[in-house]
């Protein structure tokens, strides 16, 4: 008897979600959908968590390895300069495509909803936007801090330093690759067991969207998220598109090869939770553990390509939503504000809203109408994920390709 993929379990728990939050939203009460709603989350919140507890640990151990085997810091610099160069370029096409949509759309100027008060609060921090934040946020002051707080920008700046050290010492330096790498297997081992959970996890958070949003959301903001969508799935066809230029007709097998993380991140509004299986998936497809441990940690803070055109899209429909006229160059100019501040915030909580709130102000545009787009925020953020995820996926491969050593998949690697 056939085993069960995990992507089919996905499918199975976001129906039942569908299918459990509808219902408790036709049939409780207020009180009783609250209750329900935050009640159900905490499945999800455990996921999330158990997730979270796997990524600095992994991040550190695989990244070291693989510094410590590519041998010098040329090696580095030129897999860091090709892994930077593709993400300018993913960058640049998401927040583009995004111009090119709201332009033709005009989403914003048939808003047909009543807009906020100038001086209602958004809730939003905006602390992390400068540009000396960033700079100093990149650098950390402690990694156990950054460990503990997830800060996976910081934990690859000290992984790169330790690792280079560690292959400058010789034979003492291959202990602790050595320990690195058992410390990398076990933790690879823990994800499997973490992944058994994902389903339940899945059909919580839909389950508790719906119960609280319903569908009802849909024939109010159902223009804004169709087109956000059917942008998503045309960068999704442009980045495969491109990538089919590196990789030939293999990028149909690399996108059934990540697929159950792409479910997994869309289900739970979250990319973080299909990190560790995800490096797993690029290996078993034919990158080398070097340039994954290397390539998917940077994309994490680098390589947002879901965020950049949802961040385009969110700062566009603002402006139209106030009848603000922005001429070719802000908007060119602003894409490149969101592109450069968006790299400071990889972990700040509804990172994108935050992003765009600062940007907005830039150009005299009322934050205020970050309202508009809160009630949906969590339909968004499940596009965004996905996107975010196939997009690394897409990245580690090309420079697997670049550096030529993108070697065969493993067999059944997305059966």
């Amino acid at each position: 008897m056939r085993k069960i993929s995990l992507t089919s379990w996905i499918m199975i728990a976001m129906l039942t979600g569908v299918i459990v939050g509808l219902w408790v939203h036709y049939t409780g009460s207020a009180g009783q959908i609250d209750t329900f709603s935050s009640g159900i989350s905490v499945l999800t919140d455990i996921f999330l968590r158990l997730v979270k507890m796997i990524i600095a640990p992994l991040v550190f151990s695989t990244l070291v390895v693989g510094i410590a085997k590519l041998g010098d810091v040329k090696a580095v610099g030129r897999i860091g300069g090709k892994t930077l160069l593709w993400f300018m370029g993913a960058s640049l096409l998401s927040l583009m495509l995004g111009l090119v949509i709201m332009h033709a759309s005009q989403l914003g100027s048939d808003l047909g909803l009543p807009l906020p008060a100038s001086n209602a609060s958004t809730g939003l921090d905006q602390a992390s936007l400068s540009f000396k934040g960033f700079i100093t946020h990149v650098f950390p002051s402690s990694i156990f801090q950054a460990m503990a707080e997830n800060q996976i920008l910081q934990i690859v700046v000290f992984a790169v330093f330790f690792g280079i050290a560690t292959a400058s010492i010789g034979e003492q330096g291959k202990i602790v690759i050595k320990a690195l790498e058992a410390v990398s297997h076990v933790i690879l081992r823990v994800t499997g067991y973490v992944m058994y959970f994902a389903p339940v996890a899945a059909m919580a958070a839909i389950a508790s969207v719906l119960a609280v949003k319903g569908p009802e959301l849909l024939l109010t903001y159902g223009k804004f998220i169709i087109s956000f969508y059917l942008s998503i799935l045309g960068l999704w066809l442009i980045l495969l598109l491109i990538s089919s230029l590196f990789i030939g007709r293999r990028v149909i097998d690399l996108a059934l090869a990540v697929k159950d993380m792409i479910l997994l991140a869309f289900s739970t509004a979250s990319s973080e939770a299909a990190f560790p299986r995800l490096t797993q998936e690029l290996e078993n497809f034919g990158c080398p553990p070097k340039i994954v441990s290397f390539v998917l940690p940077l994309g994490y803070s680098f390589n947002l390509d879901g965020s950049m055109l949802y961040m385009t899209f969110a700062s566009l429909f603002i402006a139209q939503a106030y009848g603000v006229e922005l001429t070719l160059g802000q908007e060119i100019s602003m894409l490149l504000v969101l592109m450069l501040t968006s790299k400071g915030i990889a972990g700040v909580p509804r990172a994108a809203l935050v992003v765009v709130a600062g940007t907005l102000t830039l150009y005299n545009i009322p934050q205020q109408g970050m309202l508009l787009l809160l009630a949906i925020d969590q339909i968004m953020d499940m596009a965004r994920s996905a996107t975010n995820v196939l997009g690394n996926s897409i990245a580690a491969v090309v420079v697997s390709k670049w550096e030529g050593e993108l070697g065969e998949a493993a067999v059944d690697t997305y059966k």
